[in-house]
């Protein structure tokens, strides 16, 4: 899968699930869950144990899966996701070693920002998609809103706080995709083995896209 197709991949599904387990076991669960329901696209955060074995075991399994490697915050561990097999790499914070380091190296990278001049400095860089994080907890669709006014050409992710009754507010407000958490992947459907649970509300989350577009 080359960059421009995990690219349009993104844009295509609009939605990013993200897995943030306290073992690896629960993060597969949850991974090949969303995937039935709908969302073949994760992002596995650093936090999760034995987390780029993980990364490979999904690339490999499950070759139409988007797997992605989020919360990566030096430049070692993005090379050991990308030698995992990772399709992007994503972090909270802006740091410009990483998003280099990925550019030449052919993979797809979301830095994260908060301020104008994090996103002048994600865009010069040449960062893919930029995520607004902790978007939800600083001014929310208002904020992504103003943003978009100043640089329209750039296409953020927002993330931090998303959840069902606001994943379409932001999208219908500029944003290319939206990073969801545990609104998506419930602690308590994991704990129970509840896959179905996972599934439907990766189900109602696709259909949240495909309203909002069919009504555009």
């Amino acid at each position: 899968m080359t960059k421009e197709e995990v690219c349009a991949r993104i844009r295509e599904l609009a939605i990013i699930p993200a897995v943030r387990t306290s073992n690896d076991e629960d993060a597969l669960f949850a991974a090949e869950a969303v995937s039935r329901g709908g969302l073949p696209i994760v992002e596995l955060t650093m936090t999760v144990p034995k987390a780029t074995q993980l990364i490979a075991h999904l690339v490999k399994k499950y070759p139409h899966m988007v797997v992605g490697a989020g919360t990566v915050l030096d430049l070692e561990t993005a090379r050991a996701c990308l030698t995992a097999g990772a399709k992007f790499i994503t972090s909270p914070g802006l740091d410009l070693e990483i998003v280099e380091f990925a550019m030449q190296a052919g993979v797809t990278v979301i830095p994260g920002v908060l301020t104008p001049s994090e996103i002048i400095a994600a865009v010069k860089a040449q960062s893919d998609f930029v995520k607004i994080f902790p978007c939800s907890l600083v001014g929310g669709v208002d904020y992504l809103h103003a943003l978009k006014a100043p640089f329209p050409q750039v296409s953020f992710i927002a993330a931090g706080g998303v959840n069902q009754q606001t994943a379409g507010e932001f999208l219908a407000a500029g944003a290319t995709a939206v990073g969801i958490g545990a609104d998506l992947i419930p602690p308590r459907a994991i704990a129970t083995r509840e896959a179905h649970w996972i599934e439907e509300l990766a189900r109602r989350y696709v259909h949240t896209v495909k309203h909002l577009r069919e009504g555009n």
